[in-house]
């Protein structure tokens, strides 16, 4: 599978409501641009052709900014998996389409993993896992303590291969003699293929735990 294409760099400006979801909105674009660095209110005020301060009168401060736009983004995650389909094809198809939109806001999403406040339990995405894994057989009472280490492992390969880590970390060598300076000069790496292998290994860690837990709770019941 190619992997999917960053957002386009450069803004208008345009006719943009000065409301919260007219200010994320453009927020958005120039992050998508420039990064979230070098956005600043003053410069959200020009490209929205307003006085600076009357941004304040809808968020308080840049952080705020930010987790608004965040919440925007993370609105917008859909993903169309079947509900009668097997738990490790729906979480297939779940990382999938959460790559599909951190590529469409590489920027911002980079920026939003670092921030434990970035995912909520009314997410899609959270939603969207706890309930395949409620259906893999996990107890709902530990669902969120399974879903935890899921979700950051997702997010972990995301980070790696968005700013280039993912690709770098594949060519590597032990540094040995022979290995000389322990990094490849071409290896023809596949980060699409890479997140798709870690994914699978987080399937088949799930599996062996599951499997394990039903062993033992039928052993249990059989004494």
């Amino acid at each position: 599978m190619e992997t999917p294409k960053k957002a386009p760099r450069g803004t208008r400006k345009r006719d943009v409501p000065l409301t919260e979801d007219g200010i994320y909105a453009m927020a958005l674009q120039l992050i998508d641009a420039d990064g979230v660095e070098a956005l600043t209110m003053r410069k959200l005020a020009t490209a929205l052709d307003a006085n600076p301060m009357s941004l304040y009168h809808h968020v308080p401060n840049k952080d705020a900014l930010l987790s608004g736009v965040a919440r925007t983004v993370g609105a917008q995650f859909r993903t169309a998996t079947r509900e009668d389909a097997a738990w490790q094809d729906r979480l297939r198809q779940l990382a999938e389409d959460f790559r599909t939109l951190a590529y469409r806001h590489p920027e911002l999403m980079t920026y939003s993993f670092g921030r434990p406040e970035f995912i909520q339990p009314e997410d899609p995405f959270w939603l969207g896992l706890t309930a395949v894994l409620e259906d893999a057989g996990v107890p709902q009472q530990e669902t969120p303590r399974v879903a935890a280490p899921v979700c950051a492992a997702v997010l972990g390969v995301l980070i790696a291969e968005i700013n280039g880590s993912l690709h770098r970390w594949s060519a590597l060598l032990p540094t040995t003699p022979a290995a000389g300076n322990g990094e490849r000069t071409d290896t023809g790496s596949d980060d699409s293929r890479m997140f798709h292998e870690a994914l699978e290994m987080i399937i088949t860690g799930l599996e062996s735990r599951l499997t394990a837990e039903r062993a033992g709770r039928d052993g249990g019941e059989g004494q």
